[in-house]
């Protein structure tokens, strides 16, 4: 690999300046020797002022009175490092200088970053982590006299959240601590290669086969895929170390890094060196670029130009993502509608997503409204496991019965069509789609029985309360970290607000609250607008199930009381069903309560407050056989269906 130097460079478009450091096709400009390790290095000599549009940049000049601070090797010193500092600090903004090299999977980045303090004490340093395959070059901020270099060592350091099983970890000095809820502006270049890797699979002993389809991020002739936190470190993160070994902890630290994203800001300018056909386009947290390609020397062949392409992706909120970056060399090919695009070569596969996707089409566009979705369900076909982004779908596409293909694509499509900020809102309306789906083609049945399936994790995740009342921490929907809650707990909430609200007025709420600007940045509006829809109160509900974790229900039966009544009219012998029903959680439950024989049932709604008992009475015109409590439609700690057989003494008629 070549050591990228950290004297000032520059790609341009038109007079392309490409110094032979980090590119090997021009000559770097004058530097002074090379420094050894431990030695400051000396100021590099002017460069002259390059003509045309800078689209790279890597500044190794510093502020007048500054010095520039080695880099030490891993073996010379290795500062202990607490959890805790890795933990405390929140990236607010990135703002990326990025450079691709495919054809030797090089990776050059400058990045301007503000970090804030969350922990509880002053931090006197930072600690940030890149993929093991990177190495830090610089940092930069603000100190006294104005910008300058900061110190800094790094290290290797063992973590899963990097498919090589490690990060480079660099320990940078601040010039002042930073105060718990202060914030800090820096800037860190860093270099290396990211190719593919399974190094953390490698170690607890998984088949080859299966690693590679795991783990297939790199950049590469073909293509750059880069899924971020939990993949490959290409971009700097401040975590903990955590392993695929330790049960849930890993898939919750995923969770913690994309909450903590969640209001993060993000702007990427990208520039790739290609030889021949300039790549196409480029994906940043979602987002479509097509790239602009600036090639160096027309008059040669077109396969063996050299040139820069570039893209650039203005700041924005990036939401409750990791952040990833996707190169693909060929457009998409757009469905009839555009519903759908693909980046593909399997012609056949691309017709039965779209001809599933035109099988969902009327479903969302009755739920979510028939303008149709806000950007296309966009597809990178590719042979790894699958990564979902919001409207973007990285997976392996295959020719294959439009039907079986249309529970996913209605799941997907979601993403596209109500494309929210709050997680719980467009992660929960997504699963709920796919359950809609398998209630319209299958049956209400089939859909009850895969949503009380998902509850099943959902219980052993929740808190329980203490013997004394308390509970442990928990998440609320409008802080879930976990998917268990923002897809599978939010989803059995949106199932519940339909029978509460009414079909009818749901989705004209949904399709109002879609084009809400202000609706992903109020937690409570979806609540006011779904009260102001029906006229009912719903703070009973979103205080137990949203804005507050308080476990799940736990129903029991506690007694039915039948008596008979005395027969009137053409009716003849009827009877009234007392039924007591126990709520043991502490969450809120509105449950059907049905009294049954054979085919004929009678059914109310009751509401059970959490440690709270609560009966109703059912008038039914047949003997009873059988009471039936909540039907599957709100998750409990146990079971989510009650029953109890109903035994009457024969009634003596006069």
């Amino acid at each position: 690999m070549t050591k990228f130097p950290v004297a000032e460079t520059w790609l341009m478009a038109g007079a392309l300046c490409l110094p032979m450091g980090l590119f090997g096709q021009a000559t770097a400009p004058p530097t002074a020797p090379a420094a050894t390790d431990g030695q400051d290095q000396g100021q590099p000599e002017p460069m002259p002022p390059p003509k045309g549009k800078v689209l790279f940049s890597r500044d190794g000049s510093t502020a007048a009175g500054t010095s520039k601070v080695a880099i030490p090797e891993d073996a010379k010193i290795l500062p202990e490092v607490t959890d805790a500092e890795r933990d405390a600090l929140t990236v607010l903004a990135y703002d990326f200088d990025v450079h691709l090299t495919p054809a030797s999977a090089e990776l050059a980045v400058r990045v301007g970053m503000t970090v804030r303090n969350d922990g509880a004490v002053p931090l006197t340093r930072l600690v940030l982590s890149v993929s093991s395959s990177l190495r830090w070059e610089s940092f930069s901020g603000q100190v006294a006299g104005g910008q300058g270099k900061l110190a800094f060592l790094q290290h290797t350091t063992d973590t899963d959240a990097d498919h090589t099983g490690k990060v480079s970890e660099a320990v940078v000095t601040l010039p002042a601590a930073l105060a718990p809820g202060a914030s800090y502006e820096l800037a860190a270049v860093y270099s290396g290669t990211v190719g593919q890797s399974s190094g953390r699979l490698d170690r607890i002993g998984a088949p080859a086969q299966q690693a590679r389809q795991a783990d297939w991020d790199e950049i590469g002739r073909d293509g750059t895929s880069l899924r971020g936190f939990g993949e490959v470190l290409w971009y700097p993160v401040a975590a903990a170390p955590v392993f695929l070994g330790d049960g849930a902890k890993f898939v919750q630290a995923i969770g913690r890094a994309r909450y903590r994203n969640e209001k993060t800001t993000g702007r990427l300018r990208l520039a790739i060196e290609y030889v021949g056909e300039a790549p196409h386009s480029a994906y940043f947290c979602g987002r479509l670029e097509q790239l602009t390609a600036h090639s160096e020397n027309q008059n040669v062949p077109v396969a063996e130009s050299p040139g820069i392409a570039t893209a650039e992706f203005p700041m924005e909120t990036l939401g409750f993502r990791t952040l990833s970056l996707f190169v693909t060399d060929k457009p998409e090919t757009i469905a009839e509608g555009g519903l759908l695009s693909a980046v593909t070569e399997q012609d056949e596969a691309f017709k039965s997503y779209e001809a599933a996707a035109r099988l969902v089409q009327p479903m969302l566009a009755d739920w979510f409204g028939a303008a149709g979705p806000a950007e296309p369900l966009r597809i990178i076909d590719h042979p790894g496991q699958a990564f979902e982004d919001g409207a973007l779908l990285v997976m392996s596409m295959r020719a294959a019965d439009p039907q079986a293909l249309a529970p996913a694509m209605a799941q997907a499509l979601s993403h596209a069509w109500m494309p929210l900020r709050q997680p719980w809102i467009e992660e929960g309306l997504a699963q709920w789609m796919y359950l809609m789906w398998l209630e319209r083609t299958s049956g209400r049945d089939a859909a009850v029985s895969e949503l009380q399936h998902e509850a099943v994790a959902l219980a052993f995740a929740e808190p329980q309360a203490d013997a004394g009342g308390a509970f442990p921490a928990g998440q609320s929907l409008l802080e879930a970290r976990d998917e268990v809650y923002y897809r599978t707990k939010a989803a059995a909430v949106w199932w519940m607000l339909r029978t509460l609200v009414g079909e009818d007025e749901l989705k004209q709420v949904l399709q109002s609250y879609r084009k809400d600007a202000k609706g992903s940045d109020d937690p409570k509006r979806l609540e006011k607008a779904l009260e102001l829809k029906t006229g009912k109160s719903f703070g009973w509900f979103f205080d137990d199930w949203v804005y507050a974790d308080k476990g799940l229900p736990d129903l029991s039966i506690v007694q039915v009381t039948p008596s008979a009544l005395r027969a009137t009219g053409p009716k003849g012998q009827g009877w009234l069903v007392a039924v007591e029903v126990r709520n043991d959680g502490d969450a809120v439950a509105d449950v059907p309560v049905t009294v049954r024989s054979g085919a004929l049932t009678a059914t109310q709604r009751v509401r059970v407050p959490g440690r709270s008992n609560v009966s109703t009475r059912i008038l039914f015109q047949k003997t009873p056989e059988e009471v039936l409590v909540n039907d599957g439609e709100v998750p409990e700690m146990r079971t989510s269906t009650h029953s109890r057989r109903i035994t009457v003494e024969p009634v003596e008629t006069k």
